[in-house]
Protein backbone atom coordinates (compact mmCIF):
# COMPACT_ATOMS: atom_id res chain seq x y z
CA UNK A 1 0.00 0.00 0.00
CA UNK A 2 2.81 2.40 0.92
CA UNK A 3 4.50 1.86 -2.43
CA UNK A 4 1.31 2.78 -4.27
CA UNK A 5 0.95 5.83 -2.01
CA UNK A 6 4.35 7.05 -3.26
CA UNK A 7 3.44 6.32 -6.88
CA UNK A 8 0.03 8.00 -6.77
CA UNK A 9 1.37 11.09 -5.01
CA UNK A 10 4.15 11.45 -7.56
CA UNK A 11 1.92 11.11 -10.62
CA UNK A 12 -0.80 13.30 -9.10
CA UNK A 13 1.88 15.95 -8.70
CA UNK A 14 3.26 15.36 -12.20
CA UNK A 15 -0.15 15.57 -13.85
CA UNK A 16 -0.76 18.91 -12.13
CA UNK A 17 2.81 20.22 -12.17
CA UNK A 18 2.09 23.81 -13.21
CA UNK A 19 -0.66 24.12 -10.59
CA UNK A 20 1.64 22.66 -7.93
CA UNK A 21 4.44 25.12 -8.83
CA UNK A 22 2.04 28.07 -8.62
CA UNK A 23 0.83 26.86 -5.24
CA UNK A 24 4.43 26.56 -4.06
CA UNK A 25 5.14 30.14 -5.13
CA UNK A 26 2.39 31.14 -2.71
CA UNK A 27 4.06 29.10 0.01
CA UNK A 28 7.38 30.82 -0.63
CA UNK A 29 5.65 34.19 -0.23
CA UNK A 30 3.86 33.10 2.96
CA UNK A 31 7.11 31.76 4.44
CA UNK A 32 8.74 35.09 3.65
CA UNK A 33 5.99 36.76 5.70
CA UNK A 34 6.65 34.38 8.62
CA UNK A 35 10.35 35.28 8.57
CA UNK A 36 10.12 39.00 7.78
CA UNK A 37 7.29 40.18 10.06
CA UNK A 38 8.89 39.13 13.40
CA UNK A 39 12.23 40.52 12.17
CA UNK A 40 10.65 43.86 11.22
CA UNK A 41 9.04 44.06 14.68
CA UNK A 42 12.10 42.87 16.59
CA UNK A 43 12.52 46.32 18.17
CA UNK A 44 9.67 45.33 20.49
CA UNK A 45 9.51 41.78 21.88
CA UNK A 46 5.74 41.76 22.42
CA UNK A 47 5.05 43.10 18.93
CA UNK A 48 7.47 40.55 17.46
CA UNK A 49 5.58 37.68 19.10
CA UNK A 50 2.22 39.08 17.99
CA UNK A 51 3.60 39.52 14.47
CA UNK A 52 4.85 35.93 14.48
CA UNK A 53 1.42 34.66 15.56
CA UNK A 54 -0.31 36.66 12.80
CA UNK A 55 2.22 35.46 10.22
CA UNK A 56 1.72 31.84 11.32
CA UNK A 57 -2.03 32.27 10.97
CA UNK A 58 -1.57 33.53 7.40
CA UNK A 59 0.69 30.55 6.63
CA UNK A 60 -1.74 28.05 8.19
CA UNK A 61 -4.69 29.64 6.41
CA UNK A 62 -2.92 29.31 3.08
CA UNK A 63 -1.83 25.75 3.96
CA UNK A 64 -5.37 24.76 4.87
CA UNK A 65 -6.76 26.22 1.66
CA UNK A 66 -4.17 24.49 -0.51
CA UNK A 67 -4.66 21.24 1.39
CA UNK A 68 -8.35 21.30 0.47
CA UNK A 69 -7.47 22.02 -3.16
CA UNK A 70 -4.89 19.25 -3.49
CA UNK A 71 -7.46 16.98 -1.86
CA UNK A 72 -9.43 17.41 -5.09
CA UNK A 73 -6.34 16.34 -7.03
CA UNK A 74 -6.10 13.22 -4.86
CA UNK A 75 -9.73 12.48 -5.78
CA UNK A 76 -8.94 12.72 -9.51
CA UNK A 77 -10.87 15.97 -9.80
CA UNK A 78 -9.79 19.07 -11.65
CA UNK A 79 -8.11 21.58 -9.33
CA UNK A 80 -9.20 25.11 -10.21
CA UNK A 81 -8.08 28.36 -8.61
CA UNK A 82 -11.67 29.61 -8.62
CA UNK A 83 -12.10 27.29 -5.62
CA UNK A 84 -9.41 29.13 -3.67
CA UNK A 85 -11.64 31.71 -1.96
CA UNK A 86 -14.45 29.27 -1.05
CA UNK A 87 -11.92 26.89 0.48
CA UNK A 88 -10.18 29.78 2.25
CA UNK A 89 -13.43 30.89 3.86
CA UNK A 90 -14.21 27.32 4.89
CA UNK A 91 -10.85 26.85 6.67
CA UNK A 92 -10.47 30.14 8.56
CA UNK A 93 -11.53 28.86 11.99
CA UNK A 94 -9.57 25.62 11.55
CA UNK A 95 -6.44 27.58 10.62
CA UNK A 96 -6.94 29.76 13.70
CA UNK A 97 -7.10 26.71 15.98
CA UNK A 98 -4.08 25.16 14.26
CA UNK A 99 -2.16 28.43 14.75
CA UNK A 100 -2.98 28.36 18.46
CA UNK A 101 -1.70 24.79 18.68
CA UNK A 102 1.44 25.75 16.74
CA UNK A 103 2.12 28.61 19.16
CA UNK A 104 1.72 26.26 22.13
CA UNK A 105 4.14 23.81 20.52
CA UNK A 106 6.67 26.61 19.97
CA UNK A 107 6.38 27.64 23.62
CA UNK A 108 6.94 24.02 24.69
CA UNK A 109 10.04 23.75 22.51
CA UNK A 110 11.43 27.17 23.49
CA UNK A 111 10.59 27.09 27.20
CA UNK A 112 9.31 23.68 28.35
CA UNK A 113 12.11 21.47 27.06
CA UNK A 114 14.99 23.72 28.20
CA UNK A 115 13.34 24.15 31.62
CA UNK A 116 13.06 20.43 32.38
CA UNK A 117 16.42 19.73 30.76
CA UNK A 118 18.08 22.24 33.07
CA UNK A 119 16.18 20.90 36.08
CA UNK A 120 17.78 17.48 35.72
CA UNK A 121 17.21 14.73 38.21
CA UNK A 122 14.65 11.94 37.98
CA UNK A 123 11.68 14.31 37.93
CA UNK A 124 13.23 16.49 35.24
CA UNK A 125 14.05 13.54 32.99
CA UNK A 126 10.59 12.02 33.53
CA UNK A 127 8.81 15.32 32.79
CA UNK A 128 10.99 15.83 29.71
CA UNK A 129 10.15 12.34 28.43
CA UNK A 130 6.41 12.81 28.99
CA UNK A 131 6.50 16.21 27.29
CA UNK A 132 8.43 14.77 24.35
CA UNK A 133 6.06 11.85 23.73
CA UNK A 134 2.94 14.00 24.11
CA UNK A 135 4.37 16.54 21.66
CA UNK A 136 5.35 13.80 19.20
CA UNK A 137 1.91 12.16 19.38
CA UNK A 138 0.26 15.55 18.86
CA UNK A 139 2.46 16.35 15.87
CA UNK A 140 1.88 12.96 14.25
CA UNK A 141 -1.88 13.22 14.84
CA UNK A 142 -2.02 16.70 13.31
CA UNK A 143 -0.85 15.21 10.02
CA UNK A 144 -4.46 14.13 9.61
CA UNK A 145 -6.06 17.45 10.61
CA UNK A 146 -6.90 18.95 7.21
CA UNK A 147 -7.36 15.60 5.40
CA UNK A 148 -9.95 14.64 8.03
CA UNK A 149 -11.59 18.06 7.59
CA UNK A 150 -11.69 17.41 3.84
CA UNK A 151 -12.98 13.85 3.93
CA UNK A 152 -14.74 13.02 7.17
CA UNK A 153 -16.11 15.83 9.30
CA UNK A 154 -16.35 19.59 9.79
CA UNK A 155 -16.82 19.43 13.57
CA UNK A 156 -13.65 20.62 15.31
CA UNK A 157 -14.11 18.15 18.16
CA UNK A 158 -14.61 15.23 15.78
CA UNK A 159 -11.65 16.25 13.64
CA UNK A 160 -9.34 16.01 16.66
CA UNK A 161 -10.95 12.76 17.78
CA UNK A 162 -10.67 11.10 14.37
CA UNK A 163 -7.12 12.39 13.88
CA UNK A 164 -6.11 10.74 17.16
CA UNK A 165 -7.88 7.53 16.19
CA UNK A 166 -6.07 7.45 12.84
CA UNK A 167 -2.74 7.94 14.60
CA UNK A 168 -3.18 5.35 17.36
CA UNK A 169 -4.78 2.81 15.01
CA UNK A 170 -2.06 3.29 12.38
CA UNK A 171 1.02 4.16 14.41
CA UNK A 172 3.65 2.66 12.10
CA UNK A 173 1.90 4.14 9.06
CA UNK A 174 1.84 7.57 10.79
CA UNK A 175 5.59 7.45 11.36
CA UNK A 176 6.10 6.42 7.73
CA UNK A 177 3.85 9.25 6.59
CA UNK A 178 5.87 11.74 8.65
CA UNK A 179 9.16 10.38 7.30
CA UNK A 180 7.86 10.63 3.74
CA UNK A 181 6.86 14.23 4.37
CA UNK A 182 10.34 15.03 5.66
CA UNK A 183 11.89 13.48 2.53
CA UNK A 184 9.60 15.59 0.30
CA UNK A 185 10.61 18.78 2.11
CA UNK A 186 14.30 17.79 2.04
CA UNK A 187 14.19 17.26 -1.73
CA UNK A 188 12.35 20.58 -2.11
CA UNK A 189 15.28 22.46 -0.59
CA UNK A 190 17.31 21.74 -3.76
CA UNK A 191 14.64 23.36 -5.97
CA UNK A 192 14.02 26.39 -3.72
CA UNK A 193 10.71 24.81 -2.58
CA UNK A 194 9.24 24.81 -6.10
CA UNK A 195 9.21 21.05 -6.75
CA UNK A 196 7.89 18.97 -5.09
CA UNK A 197 7.39 21.68 -2.48
CA UNK A 198 4.94 22.15 0.36
CA UNK A 199 1.93 21.68 -1.94
CA UNK A 200 3.11 18.12 -2.70
CA UNK A 201 3.81 17.64 1.01
CA UNK A 202 0.11 18.38 1.63
CA UNK A 203 -0.93 16.26 -1.36
CA UNK A 204 1.04 13.37 0.16
CA UNK A 205 -1.10 13.58 3.30
CA UNK A 206 -4.35 13.85 1.38
CA UNK A 207 -3.54 10.82 -0.77
CA UNK A 208 -2.46 8.89 2.34
CA UNK A 209 -5.75 9.48 4.16
CA UNK A 210 -7.83 8.82 1.02
CA UNK A 211 -6.19 5.41 0.62
CA UNK A 212 -6.11 4.60 4.33
CA UNK A 213 -9.84 5.17 4.67
CA UNK A 214 -10.39 2.22 2.31
CA UNK A 215 -9.36 0.07 5.25
CA UNK A 216 -12.23 1.39 7.36
CA UNK A 217 -14.74 0.99 4.55
CA UNK A 218 -13.64 -2.63 4.26
CA UNK A 219 -13.88 -3.25 8.03
CA UNK A 220 -17.31 -1.67 8.14
CA UNK A 221 -18.50 -4.05 5.43
CA UNK A 222 -16.64 -6.99 7.01
CA UNK A 223 -16.82 -6.55 10.81
CA UNK A 224 -15.39 -10.02 11.47
CA UNK A 225 -12.33 -9.49 9.28
CA UNK A 226 -8.79 -9.61 10.68
CA UNK A 227 -7.69 -5.97 11.16
CA UNK A 228 -4.07 -6.99 10.70
CA UNK A 229 -4.69 -8.61 7.32
CA UNK A 230 -6.26 -5.97 5.11
CA UNK A 231 -6.51 -7.10 1.43
CA UNK A 232 -4.89 -3.98 0.01
CA UNK A 233 -4.44 -5.48 -3.47
CA UNK A 234 -8.19 -5.82 -3.80
CA UNK A 235 -8.99 -2.48 -2.17
CA UNK A 236 -6.62 -0.53 -4.43
CA UNK A 237 -7.83 -1.97 -7.75
CA UNK A 238 -9.91 1.08 -8.73
CA UNK A 239 -7.19 3.57 -7.77
CA UNK A 240 -4.53 1.59 -9.59
CA UNK A 241 -6.66 1.59 -12.73
CA UNK A 242 -7.15 5.36 -12.50
CA UNK A 243 -3.44 6.04 -11.98
CA UNK A 244 -2.60 3.62 -14.77
CA UNK A 245 0.40 1.35 -15.36
CA UNK A 246 2.81 4.25 -15.59
CA UNK A 247 6.46 4.27 -14.63
CA UNK A 248 9.16 6.88 -14.13
CA UNK A 249 11.01 5.52 -17.19
CA UNK A 250 7.87 5.77 -19.32
CA UNK A 251 7.29 9.33 -18.16
CA UNK A 252 10.79 10.48 -19.16
CA UNK A 253 11.21 8.23 -22.23
CA UNK A 254 7.66 7.59 -23.50
CA UNK A 255 8.94 6.32 -26.85
CA UNK A 256 10.58 3.36 -25.09
CA UNK A 257 7.30 2.11 -23.62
Amino acid sequence: MFGFLIKKTFFDMWDNLITIVLMNLGFIASLAVVVYVPYALSFNTVLAYIGLAVALFIFNLYSGTISMMVGDIADYKRCEFKDFLPYLRSTIKYSGVLTLITCVQLVIVAIGFPFYLQMGGVFGVLALAVLFWISLAAWLSLQYFFPVRKRLDASMKKIFKKSLILFFDNTAFSFGLALGGIVILAISVFTALLIPGIATFLLWRQVAVKLRLLKYDYLEENPDANRKKIPWDALLVDDREKVGPRSLKGMIFPWKE
